[in-house]
Formats: C-alpha cells, sequence, structure tokens
C-alpha cells in the first residue's frame, strides 16, 4: 500500500496540529450554540472523530452518507444521498465536516438540500481544499490545507475504498487510480 505513494503531503504532525488550530475556532465560534456536526462519510470519519474530541463545547453530532465518486478518481456530478440525518435540525447551527472541497458541487447541493430544513445557520469545515478543481460557488468557512491539484489519500480519503487507515495524507501515483 505504501508503495503507491508518491510523496506525503500532509504528515501526522501536520495534522494533528491543525485538528487542534481548527478546534479551537470553531469551539470559539459556537460557544453556548449547542451545535449540531455532521459528518459526511465515510471520507470524514477519521477527521470527524479527531476534531470532536478536541472541541470542548456542548454539540450533537449526526452522518450523512453522500456519493458522486464512487470508485472513479473524479466525480460523476450526480449526487446521490445513501444515508440521510437521524435528527431534527430546524432552528439548529450545523457544521458539516467533510474530508475534502474539490469541485465543490457535493457540498454545494447538499448545504441547498439541508437549508431546506431551516437550520439557524451552516457552515462547512473541510480539512482539505482544493480551489483548482472549484466548479461550484462554494468556499468552506473552516479549512485545514489548501491542496494542489493532485489525487490525494489517507486520514479517511480514499481511492475504490483503500487507503483510508493511512495516518498521513498522501499524493496517489497516477500509474494507480489512470482509468
Amino acid at each position: 500500500m505504501l508503495n503507491d505513494i508518491e510523496r506525503v503531503l500532509v504528515s501526522e504532525a501536520e495534522l494533528e496540529a491543525k485538528v487542534q488550530e481548527l478546534a479551537d475556532k470553531i469551539a470559539a465560534d459556537y460557544k453556548d450554540k449547542n451545535p449540531v456536526f455532521i459528518g459526511i462519510l465515510k471520507g470524514s470519519f477519521v477527521f470527524m472523530a479527531d476534531l470532536m474530541r478536541k472541541i470542548n463545547i456542548y454539540c450533537d453530532i449526526d452522518f450523512m452518507a453522500v456519493s458522486s465518486y464512487g470508485n472513479k478518481s473524479k466525480s460523476s456530478g450526480a449526487v446521490n444521498i445513501t444515508k440521510d440525518l437521524g435528527q431534527d435540525i430546524e432552528g439548529r447551527h450545523v457544521v458539516i465536516i467533510e474530508d475534502i472541497l474539490d469541485s465543490g458541487r457535493t457540498l454545494s447541493y447538499l448545504k441547498k438540500y439541508l437549508m431546506n430544513r431551516a437550520p439557524a445557520s451552516i457552515s462547512i469545515c473541510t480539512l482539505l481544499d482544493k480551489p483548482a478543481r472549484r466548479e461550484a460557488d462554494i468556499n468552506a468557512d473552516y479549512f485545514g490545507f489548501d491542496i494542489p491539484d493532485e489525487f490525494v489519500v489517507g486520514y479517511g480519503l480514499d481511492y475504490a475504498e483503500h487507503y483510508r487507515n493511512l495516518p498521513f495524507i498522501g499524493v496517489l501515483k497516477p500509474e494507480i487510480y489512470s482509468e
């Protein structure tokens, strides 16, 4: 598995420091607001678990499963919700937790979808931001790292369900995902 990685883009130590920084900012912004953190499965689960352990305010968590990639390296553009929320978010402050903001189509769709449920607010926290690929008019309110237009895996991010368990963010060798 490690032989499939071209290079480490973000180390374990850098991830840990950035997650703490994001947790501190979010906790300060949402103090006394009891937000609902919504993790977008499967990619955000590692990031969200680490983030939630560092956020020291009252909050709730929930998950949605949303896909537009399947086993491809590029989004199909069609957003498919395979698991919806298990709780009502009306009047609640919502923070969407995502692994990567790439084209933005999925998060744009999801934000509009959730706005129909009348939350008090919706913000987006993403570990990685890849602005070079942006197609939708959407930005993260909180983001960890601005990354180049390369295919990355690890720390929850996958290619065909592999590499999620890497403790760092690595650039996948192009020959692995060439179509």
